[in-house]
């Protein structure tokens, strides 16, 4: 059976344990460097304990070092690769090439979403040097994904929730030209969450202040059975920048429309061991910029989120009776005393505040200026249910089976668990009818059904007895702790993780010639590109490429669209884009291929600063 992966993301070793507990068939995360978030690092220590974990249930762990690397840093990054496999991690997010021509243990290779993976020829390539699995654009549509997965059959991994990039991955180079933070290199700062005043070519301005190249994000958890028609086999939430109830949360959905989806089509769980979960998921209770299925059907119109970047939350309704301090809205028993709520005051900025209290309608919270009668309000922290996701978290436990037997000497228990692991054990008794049979036999049944805190969950008890015995409650308790106990330390040992040992070949690249596009940074990558018949690589922008008059972006987001401004195909004029520092950028529109190309025009160069990033909002990898 075609077996299908719920991947998670973590952003330490917390986190990590708490998304497969939750159910995630594998778990993603930043190695200590060279990872394209930053911010997310963690030791090859704690990746080890993560696998440790992970392992128990047949889960796996990818770590993720994906960024593009100098001459420089190579050595370093295959010797830290040779840690990751050591300890115990099951396969390695790469985006470059050069990697592939060093000396790598035979880990699985991940090509990463960075590597710009649009195309059948590009994903055929990939698959014919070496990678396990292709990371896809998440821009691609179904039919795209159809397309591919028809001339290909290396695994394919598909981002289903979280944040998404407004340029094609691997593929923007605006913050890296604004002040040198470059995304290739694990350090966007993230000037497409910025507002913008729009322009057309007279200067006129068409919108003033909003977040243009904001887009919403991704929640296909209604489509997971499309995606796997499709070819799909690892469905990945983004986040590794995200807290730990963002993870709990989205992971306990997903899993459990996954598991809906198998049950149904007859597919295969990657993994072992069922989630249960205290608290019922719901996206929208945790960060989200509203929700969008992108391309997967082709063009849509609505996947901006330009009046905000941030996390505005449940609409509540509007409110009315605005009095200093407090107002009125329906529904105000929703709220509780320390929910967040947010909304838009006359000028358009998104206003947030703490609730105090509730009250016969009336809602009372810190700060209040700039509501007014008829606003919008919104709930952007439901503490209620942030206080049960925290609270309860998960456990993950294995279906287990128990046979009761008679045997010569007494009786035994057979346990077998969903990982095909079984164990007996004997309990050598004199054999003694029982007075009273059916309490007899309910008092065993009872009594072997009690799993407890164990690790385990009852799929079945079958009792074979030629008749019902006496046996004390105490004998069988012993006979059950012993076999589970058994079965556990049965189980406990690292399932054999896949070996692939790279062969290198000569198989053609889908082109010749190669811009900055390609993120070629050092010369490891440049021979790696040569030996595939590529005559001619061009610098990357991070190796100082001149991008004057070169597009920073690339999307197949467009503007024009989301205005309704759309020519239908028909040659239009370019548009502008201002930001508060001055800094214009031209933005031009290949109607016939739908896509739009944003080109920098003023020459300033300013820094953008750490602090003016909003870096646990991003997608990756």
């Amino acid at each position: 059976m075609k077996k299908l992966e719920l991947l998670a993301p973590a952003r330490d070793l917390d986190t990590g344990i708490d998304a497969v507990n939750c159910g995630a068939d594998a778990v993603y995360i930043g190695a200590e460097h060279f990872g394209a978030r930053a911010g997310a690092a963690n030791t090859v220590t704690d990746i080890g304990r993560l696998a440790a974990h992970a392992h128990k249930y047949r889960a796996k762990v990818y770590a993720a070092v994906n960024t593009v690397l100098t001459d420089e840093e190579l050595p370093r990054a295959q010797k830290l690769i040779t840690s990751l496999w050591e300890a115990g991690a099951d396969g390695v997010i790469i985006q470059d090439m050069g990697l592939l021509e060093t000396n790598l243990p035979p880990i699985p290779l991940i090509a990463s979403t960075q590597t710009h993976n649009t195309t059948p020829e590009k994903v055929l390539f990939l698959e014919k040097v070496g990678f396990k699995r292709v990371i896809l654009a998440r821009e691609l549509t179904l039919e795209e994904i159809k397309a591919i997965r028809a001339k290909t059959t290396v695994e394919l991994e598909f981002f289903v929730h979280g944040a998404l990039c407004v340029a094609y991955s691997g593929q923007c180079y605006l913050s890296q030209e604004l002040g040198g933070r470059s995304g290739n290199r694990g350090d966007c700062a993230q000037p497409c969450r910025k507002p913008y005043r729009l322009s057309d070519a007279a200067g006129e301005t068409i919108e003033a202040n909003k977040h243009q190249l904001s887009l919403k994000d991704l929640n296909l958890s209604r489509r997971l059975g499309h995606l796997a028609a499709a070819g799909i086999t690892s469905f990945k939430i983004e986040g590794r920048l995200k807290d730990r109830a963002y993870v709990r949360n989205v992971v306990s959905l997903y899993r459990r429309e996954l598991d809906k989806l198998i049950e149904k089509k007859g597919y295969a769980r990657a993994s072992a061991g069922k989630s249960f979960t205290a608290f019922t998921p719901d996206p929208a209770k945790t960060f989200n910029r509203g929700y969008t299925e992108y391309f997967l059907d082709g063009n849509p119109v609505d996947v901006a989120s330009p009046d905000t970047p941030k996390f505005l939350g449940e609409p509540l309704g509007r409110v009315f009776d605005v009095k200093e301090g407090s107002f009125k809205i329906h529904n105000a028993e929703k709220l509780h005393p320390g929910d967040g709520i947010a909304f838009f005051d006359k000028t358009g900025t998104l206003t947030g505040s703490l609730v105090n209290g509730v009250k016969d309608g009336r809602v009372r919270a810190d700060n209040l200026k700039g509501l007014e009668n008829g606003s919008s309000v919104f709930r952007n922290l439901d503490r209620e249910f942030l206080k049960s996701v925290e609270r309860d978290g998960a456990v993950r436990r294995f279906a287990v089976k128990l046979e009761f037997l008679e045997t010569a000497d007494g009786f035994a228990l057979k346990a077998s668990d969903e990982r095909g692991i079984a164990v007996t054990k004997n309990l050598p008794y004199k054999k003694e009818a029982a007075k009273k049979p059916g309490q007899a036999l309910d008092t065993i049944k009872k009594q072997l059904s009690k799993l407890g805190e164990t690790a385990f969950y009852l799929e079945a008890l079958d009792v074979k007895l030629s008749t019902p015995y006496f046996i004390p409650v105490s004998a069988l308790n012993d006979l059950r702790r012993d076999a589970l106990t058994a079965l556990e330390n049965a189980g406990a040992a690292a399932p054999a993780r896949e070996e692939l040992k790279l062969s290198p070949n000569a198989f053609p690249y889908p082109e010749t010639k190669l811009d900055y596009t390609a993120n070629v940074l050092n010369s490891r990558a440049a021979g790696f590109y040569k030996r595939h018949g590529v005559t001619e690589t061009g610098k990357a922008a991070e190796a100082g490429a001149d991008l004057t008059g070169r597009p920073l972006m690339v999307t197949r987001f467009c503007l024009r669209r989301r205005l309704g401004l759309c020519k239908k195909g028909k040659p239009v004029e370019p548009l502008y884009l201002e930001d508060a520092e001055g800094s214009r950028f031209r933005l031009e529109f290949d109607c016939a291929a739908c896509r739009m190309r944003l080109f920098r025009e003023a020459a300033a160069r300013a820094a953008i600063a750490p602090e003016e990033t909003e870096a646990p909002e991003e997608p990756e990898d």
